[in-house]
């Protein structure tokens, strides 16, 4: 996963959890945005996205 892409991510996932925290989405919306949130903060965290496999997606700008 690249810088781009993980910075992105918690970017994302700063923002779901400032909405949900300020109460500014609720409900069912709330706990899906929220469980995407930590997922993004996780796969950040890990520099690794699972769903990048199947896909052949490659952020990184290293070369295999």
């Amino acid at each position: 996963m690249g810088t781009f892409d993980r910075i992105a991510r918690v970017l994302v996932a700063v923002i779901i959890f400032a909405l949900y925290f300020t109460e500014q989405i609720t409900n069912t919306t709330a706990i899906v945005l929220l469980l995407v949130g930590i997922v993004f903060a996780l796969t950040s965290a890990l520099s690794f996205c699972p769903l990048y496999l199947p896909l052949g997606i490659n952020t990184s700008a290293k070369k295999d």
